[in-house]
């Protein structure tokens, strides 16, 4: 059995626990007693990318509760010529030859960089040789004896079960194989494959959960966090706006996270066409074309900004949106902004999906360009002063701590079945 550990998370469907008392943030002590030989080896996405994703914020607090080596993963998508994508590949490659790098009390830092044209005969033997082999030499510098294995992104997923793991974690964020420009048939066989060999599968987005519960009997539900604490500082008086924001003419429309092909760049340029009185803030890298927008006068593109700066940009918002195309990887997707704009305490207006109708009490849901014209009309228009903190209040229960720590019963509770099969 795993010690010191007596109570285990119940996820209820929308991800919260399901009575008061369970595996929750108070207890991360009992999670660092019942872990405290165990470390994690967590594959996760670019370490350095320019956005906090999800991966971040579970890696950075399972640290609380054991040691974690987080594994930079190569990207789903082989890189092409660009670049920032050829500066990101010689990055990689000089960090494979480092040893990992402490980045907290209990994380570890190390890239194990792939051949990236998997199709072609050999690579995929050649990058799981290369793999296993680059992380067990991480581990041993590192110290981790004891493990299990971890996986947010599915394509490393050939490593499952070789790195001598008492068990394996699948945690699904996302729709992966919808991502553009990746291979998707290869990505989605990875993922399905990785879905069979897990031992303990979490899904993110509430679309896939079906679907991966028919492969894998032990599926749970976990839904992203959110920062309270720190979206928050966008209500706080003391919150300085950035100079670039501070005099801009009101209302301030506004956007945070990277502009790639998922955002619904032609819809944006509509809405600051329609509204030219009206200031569009769009904080993020555009990995797009978005010359269209910054020919607009009341288009203004920041760039990639500190996580930590942002619930400052949002403090400038009047309303935030969610513009997203309506494609497959956004019919499965869990948006993390969601949550971080209603911590903000802002109106948000977005498109629809199944996750964010859940919302629907707090967010205007719009389907098509004159609605969420509309739709953003309509919540500069009733505002009323209690409604900040009536959104916060709707995602006060659902931050990383608190999911964290119910995801981390389940992992225990999976332990603690694993060890009475083996004494059985």
């Amino acid at each position: 059995m795993v010690a010191g550990h007596t109570r285990r998370a119940s996820l209820s469907k929308d991800g919260g626990a399901k009575h008061p008392g369970t595996y929750a943030d108070s207890e991360m002590d009992d999670a660092r007693l019942s872990f405290k030989d165990l470390g994690v080896v967590y594959f996760g996405n670019d370490w350095h990318s320019e956005n906090r994703t999800s991966s971040h914020h579970v890696a950075t607090r399972l640290a609380s509760a054991m040691s974690v080596l987080y594994v930079a993963s190569p990207g789903l998508r082989a890189p092409q010529a660009s670049g920032r994508d050829l500066k990101r590949l010689v990055r990689k490659l000089f960090a494979a030859l480092k040893p990992p790098t402490k980045i907290g009390e209990r994380l570890w830092l190390c890239t194990v960089p792939q051949i990236p044209f998997r199709r072609l005969p050999g690579v995929d033997a050649i990058n799981r040789l290369f793999g296993v082999w680059a992380v067990r030499r991480a581990l041993r510098k590192a110290g981790f004896h004891r493990r299990i294995t971890w996986f947010v992104v599915p394509h490393p997923g050939f490593m499952a079960k070789h790195l001598g793991e008492e068990l394996c974690v699948y945690y699904c964020i996302d729709d992966y194989a919808a991502h553009p420009g990746v291979d998707a048939n290869l990505i989605a066989a990875r993922d399905e494959e990785l879905t069979k060999t897990a031992d303990l599968v979490f899904v993110a987005p509430p679309a896939l959960l079906a679907s991966k519960r028919e492969i894998n009997p032990h599926t749970v539900f976990a839904p992203h966090g959110v920062d309270l604490e720190l979206f928050g500082k966008a209500q706080d008086p003391a919150t300085e706006i950035p100079a670039a924001a501070r005099n801009l003419p009101k209302p301030v429309i506004g956007y945070f996270g990277s502009i790639h092909e998922w955002i619904d760049v032609e819809l944006i340029e509509w809405l600051a066409r329609a509204r030219p009185e009206w200031t569009f803030l769009l904080i993020g890298h555009a990995a797009v074309d978005v010359a269209a927008l910054r020919a607009l006068s009341n288009v203004h593109l920041i760039g990639a900004q500190p996580y930590q700066t942002l619930p400052a940009w949002a403090k400038a918002f009047d309303v935030a949106i969610i513009p997203y195309r309506l494609n497959r990887q956004v019919e499965n997707a869990n948006p993390l902004k969601l949550r971080e704009y209603l911590a903000c305490g802002k109106p948000v207006v977005s498109v629809r999906n199944a996750e964010i109708e859940k919302f629907s009490r707090w967010v205007r849901i719009a389907d098509g360009r004159e609605a969420f014209l509309d739709e953003i009309e309509g919540a500069l228009r009733d505002e009323r002063a209690e409604m900040p903190a009536e959104r916060r209040a709707a995602v006060a229960d659902q931050t990383w701590d608190r999911r964290v720590a119910d995801v981390l019963g389940e992992v225990a509770a999976a332990l603690a079945r694993r060890d009475a099969h083996s004494q059985a």
